[in-house]
């Protein structure tokens, strides 16, 4: 039986500082009993060879020096099992949906295995997320991690939310989950996010996962764990490919840096502990295919940029973990355009190999490049246009001028509910966007392809 203590020293914000009495080990969980015999939960952070601090998931209200401290020698555990489908879970994992507690196949350590590097597949299979400039220009492959830099009033949540409705491996039968984790959202944000996925039935195929902004700080720390544990559990003990939707990955480093200045850290860089970069590693490379294993976890964590700073610490330490970006344009948004997806920033490190013959089409690469680079230029002629008037430009330029507006209204808007399949509804808008210029302008598409899939006008 473990022994019960009454050594708490000190209490500074969410963490008891208690005198050790016997080994500890980090990460061990705690049980807290109040005089009044009110119980709470703790998680060890730190042991040193005198003191204990201990995380309070319900935060330290109440406490004194006669509470007594329990600690039970094991991790934070998620029961899991496939009835998990069609849930709406808390931030520690508890049902909230009305329903009956799951009845757990097993119960998991949501810290997770990393996957050894030997043992990763290389990603390859392409993802249709219904929205053209994802699926088009910034691809996304099964197993990737592919960040969405946001801002704040900026429609990344709706974007989460049709991702989740519409996201499918194309071309093979397989079963495809979806977990779902919000941090930190208002309690009308939640009420936003239980509403579309029972709506759309997109539910039956997700586990929901939503940490309040009222909830403690430390519980936003383990949400996203708790969802990748359970996304662990689905793609390789039960074969699914899992799409991991983490919003918002700022106020999770929120939490981070206020846990830090309650253990009275050395700040980093804007005041985030200096070890946020290893902890964010910790999360997205969760992420990955295992060879020989079915299934898959495809990450795609959203982040509001600070005043819509990309060398914010939060952005810029995402960039180097992930395989590349999707960047939200605030000047998009205000032209009313959605989804407000700004192409020219955005990147995808492994679209290349999700793409072409016998994946999408062996066009892709050829009219996404092309396009790219008449809109780069199009858009660069507007700042031009500004200052010495459209009359003054050349044709050519004109051309381009309106090809930029054209692509911005014909292949980046579209609506909320509209689901673009690759080949009859994107691929053909982009065809039809380049057939807008001269032949000749088309410098990055073979001869072949050009007589295939240009169409005179």
């Amino acid at each position: 039986m473990e022994k019960e203590y009454k050594t708490i020293t000190r209490i500074a914000g969410p963490l008891l500082f208690v005198r050790k009495t016997e080994p500890i080990g980090y990460a061990d969980l705690v049980k807290i009993m109040l005089p009044g015999g009110e119980t709470k939960t703790g998680q060890v952070l730190d042991t040193s060879e005198e003191i204990v601090v201990v995380q309070v998931f319900e935060g330290t209200s109440g406490i004194d020096r006669e509470t007594r401290v329990k600690f039970l020698g094991e991790n934070i555990k998620l029961p899991v099992s496939e009835e998990m489908l069609g849930r709406i879970l808390s931030g520690s994992g508890k049902p909230i949906d009305g329903g009956p507690e799951i009845i757990p196949e097993d119960k998991l350590d949501i810290t997770g295995a990393a996957i050894n590097p030997y043992a990763r597949a290389s990603p390859e299979d392409f993802i249709q997320t219904g929205i053209s400039t994802i699926d088009l220009m910034n691809t996304l492959v099964k197993g990737q991690k592919l960040p969405i830099f946001s801002g704040s009033g900026l429609p990344h949540n709706e974007i989460a939310l049709q991702i989740a409705r519409q996201a499918k491996v194309i071309g093979k039968e397989t079963s495809f989950a979806v977990i779902f984790a919000a941090m930190g959202i208002t309690n009308e944000e939640a009420q936003r996010f239980i509403n579309d996925f029972e709506q759309t039935g997109a539910l039956k195929r997700s586990v929901v996962f939503l940490n309040l902004a009222d909830d403690p700080a430390v519980e936003r720390l383990i949400t996203p764990r708790m969802a990748l544990t359970a996304a662990e559990y689905l793609a390789f003990e039960k074969g699914m490919h899992v799409l991991v939707i983490l919003t918002d990955m700022s106020n999770y480093c929120e939490s981070l840096r206020e846990i830090g200045a309650a253990r009275e850290e050395i700040p980093g860089r804007r005041g985030y502990p200096g070890y946020m970069y290893t902890d964010l590693a910790t999360i997205y490379e969760r992420a990955g295919l295992i060879k020989g294993r079915k299934g898959s976890i495809t990450q795609l964590p959203i982040l509001t940029r600070p005043s819509d700073d990309i060398t914010h610490p939060i952005p810029d330490l995402t960039g180097y973990i992930t395989e590349g970006q999707i960047v939200l344009s605030r000047e998009l948004h205000r032209k009313g355009i959605y989804p407000p997806i700004d192409v020219l920033p955005s990147l995808s490190r492994l679209m290349n190999l999700g793409i072409g013959a016998g994946k999408t089409r062996e066009d892709h690469k050829q009219a996404s490049d092309q396009l790219y680079a008449n809109y780069a230029e199009g858009r660069d002629l507007k700042g031009l246009a500004a200052i010495v008037g459209e009359e003054s430009l050349a044709e050519r330029d004109k051309k381009l001028l309106k090809f930029a507006a054209e692509f911005e209204d014909k292949l980046v808007r579209q609506g909320k509910n509209e689901n673009r399949d690759i080949q009859e509804g994107t691929l053909k808008t982009a065809w039809k966007l380049l057939s807008t210029l001269p032949e000749t302008e088309l410098t990055r598409i073979s001869p072949e392809t050009r007589k295939k899939y240009y169409v005179k006008v």
